[in-house]
C-alpha cells in the first residue's frame, strides 16, 4: 500500500540529510554580490533544472532525471522517498499611487533597500512511501501537481505607510515520480532500484517566442533531488562497492544524477541522489557559518567580500532576495573569532604513536635539523630525455603519440568526475607527459569539442593515463 506520510524515526533519520540536500537546493540560489543586476544572477539555476518535456528539443537541459542504484533490503521493508526542489516564484515590483492604485516599476527605493523583480525559489517537497515488495514488477507511479497561485505582500516605509506592495506568481507544474526493483542474479538479496522524477507540464513557449528558458523556469522544477530511506536493510555505495558487486553498478543507468549514501557516517541506509556530484556521506563543514549559496567562492573570502560591499550595492542586495539580505547581515556581524574559523582546518592528522624512520645512509640535517638525503629525490637534470610532442607509448600493441586517435574510457577510482561524462568519446593525443614518479599521461583534446582549437593554443588539455584509452584504427 503506497502512502504519502513518513515515520517519525524515519524525518529523524532524514534531519541530517537534509542538511546537505538543502545545500544541493540553493547551490547558486543567488551569487556574490548578491544582487539583481550583477551579471552573474541574470542566467539563474544552472543544476538539475527539469524544464516542460514541450520546450524545445533544442534545449539543453531534460525533463526527467534516472536514478538506480543497489539495496540489500530486509523483508517487510518499506521505502520512503522525498523528491525536493524549487518552484520559480516570479516577483514583480508596485509603487502605490495616490489614487489607491499601483503602477508596475523596475525598482522602488527604500531607507534600507531597493526593491526590483526577481525570482524567488519556493522549497516544494513530494513524499512517497511503499512496501519493497510493490516496487517489483510494475513499480509505483505517483503522479503530483501545484497549482498556480498569486498572492501581493505590501511594501512599508520606516514610517509604516504603503508605498508599493510585492506581487508573486507561481504558475501551475505537474510530474510524477517512477519506482520500481529488479532483483539481481545471484547468491545475495540485492536488487537494483529504479527512481525516475519527471516533469510532466504541458506549458509550451507562445507562438513566436521559440525556446525563451526564462519564460521555461516556472514552469520546471529547479534544483531537482532525491532522498530515499530503507526502514530495514541497506543500499550499496556506488563510487567503493563491494568487489562482487561492481559489475551491477557499472550497469546501473544513472542519467542527469549521482547517487551517494548520506546520513549517518557508518551507516547506509540513506541515499541522496543529487545533479551535483557528492562523496558518501557528504556533510556541512562545522566551521561554516551559514548559507552563503555561492560555493564557488571559498567562504572566508566570500564574507570578506561581502562586509566590504558599498552601503548602495548592500541596499540592492537586501531588495534583491530575503536569501541575499540574510547573508549581507551575517557577513555584517560575523564575529571575529567565527571568521577566524574560517582561515583554514586540517582533518587529515594522525597521532604519532611511534619514532619516524631513520634516515638514510649519508643523510644530513637542514637548518631546522630534519634528515635530509645526500641526494634530492628528483633531478631536474633528467629530464633532458623527454619530449612531449616526440615521446610515444605503446597501448594494446599500438605505438600512439602527438596526432594518435583514440576512444576514452575513464577509471572510476582514480579519475575526475567530470571525465566519466567522456566515457566513450573520441579524441586526440597531444603530448605524452611523464611525471617525476615514472607515471605517464596522455594530454588530450576531445574530438567535437568546439573550444578545442582554443584548448590547444592555451596548453589546456584534458589528461588520462594509457590504460584509460584505446587505440583507435585511424590514429595518426
Amino acid at each position: 500500500m503506497t502512502v504519502t506520510a513518513f515515520a517519525p524515526e524515519t524525518e529523524e533519520r532524514l534531519a541530517l540529510a537534509r542538511q546537505v540536500a538543502d545545500a544541493v537546493l540553493f547551490e547558486g540560489y543567488v551569487l556574490y554580490p548578491y544582487r539583481a543586476s550583477a551579471a552573474k544572477n541574470r542566467l539563474r539555476w544552472q543544476f538539475g533544472v527539469l524544464v516542460p518535456p514541450g520546450w524545445g528539443a533544442d534545449s539543453q537541459e531534460h525533463a526527467f532525471q534516472h536514478t538506480e542504484c543497489l539495496m540489500d533490503p530486509k523483508a517487510g521493508a518499506t521505502l520512503s522517498v522525498e523528491v525536493r526542489f524549487l518552484h520559480a516564484r516570479r516577483r514583480t515590483v508596485q509603487q502605490a499611487r495616490p489614487d489607491g492604485g499601483y503602477d508596475t516599476v523596475r525598482e522602488l527605493r527604500l531607507d534600507d533597500r531597493v526593491l526590483v523583480p526577481w525570482d524567488e525559489g519556493s522549497e516544494e517537497r513530494v513524499e512517497v512511501v511503499a512496501s519493497v515488495d510493490e516496487l517489483f514488477g510494475d513499480g509505483v507511479t505517483y503522479p503530483f501537481r501545484r497549482p498556480a497561485r498569486e498572492d501581493t505582500a505590501p511594501v512599508l516605509d520606516e514610517a509604516g505607510r504603503t508605498v508599493g506592495r510585492l506581487v508573486r506568481r507561481c504558475e501551475e507544474i505537474s510530474g510524477t515520480v517512477r519506482l520500481s526493483a529488479r532483483e539481481l542474479d545471484g547468491p545475495y538479496r540485492t536488487a537494483r532500484l529504479s527512481a525516475v522524477v519527471e516533469n510532466t507540464s504541458d506549458w509550451t513557449p507562445p507562438e513566436g517566442r521559440g525556446a525563451d528558458r526564462d519564460a521555461a523556469l516556472p514552469h520546471s522544477l529547479v534544483a531537482t533531488h532525491l532522498l530515499m530511506a530503507l526502514s530495514a536493510g541497506s543500499f550499496l555505495s556506488m563510487t567503493d562497492p563491494p568487489e562482487w558487486a561492481k559489475g551491477a553498478v557499472t550497469a546501473c543507468r544513472n542519467l542527469h544524477t549521482w547517487p551517494v549514501l548520506a546520513g549517518e557516517p557508518g551507516r547506509a541506509d540513506l541515499v541522496l541522489s543529487s545533479p551535483i556530484i557528492l562523496e558518501d556521506h557528504p556533510a556541512i563543514a562545522p566551521e561554516s557559518p551559514g548559507a552563503l549559496y555561492d560555493a564557488t567562492e571559498i567562504d572566508e573570502i566570500l564574507a570578506l567580500r561581502t562586509a566590504a560591499l558599498t552601503d548602495e550595492e548592500k541596499r540592492e542586495a537586501r531588495g534583491t532576495d530575503e536569501r541575499a539580505a540574510a547573508v549581507i547581515e551575517l557577513a555584517d556581524s560575523m564575529p571575529a573569532e567565527v571568521l577566524e574559523r574560517l582561515h583554514g582546518a586540517v582533518r587529515s592528522l594522525r597521532e604519532v604513536t611511534g619514532p619516524g624512520p631513520a634516515a638514510p645512509d649519508g643523510g644530513f640535517p637542514d637548518e631546522h635539523g630534519v634528515q635530509r638525503p645526500d641526494t634530492p629525490w628528483w633531478d631536474p637534470a633528467s629530464e633532458a630525455g623527454f619530449d612531449p610532442a616526440q615521446d610515444r607509448v605503446v597501448v594494446d600493441g599500438r605505438s600512439l603519440g602527438k596526432g594518435s586517435r583514440v576512444a576514452l574510457h575513464p577509471g572510476l577510482r582514480r579519475t575526475d568526475a567530470q571525465d566519466i561524462f567522456l566515457r566513450g568519446r573520441t579524441a586526440k593525443i597531444e603530448a605524452v607527459l611523464h611525471d617525476v614518479d615514472g607515471g605517464v599521461h596522455l594530454a588530450v583534446t576531445v574530438e567535437g569539442d568546439p573550444g578545442a582549437d582554443i584548448r590547444r593554443e592555451q596548453g589546456r588539455f584534458l589528461y588520462f593515463q594509457p590504460d584509460e584509452v584505446t587505440p583507435l584504427e585511424d590514429d595518426g
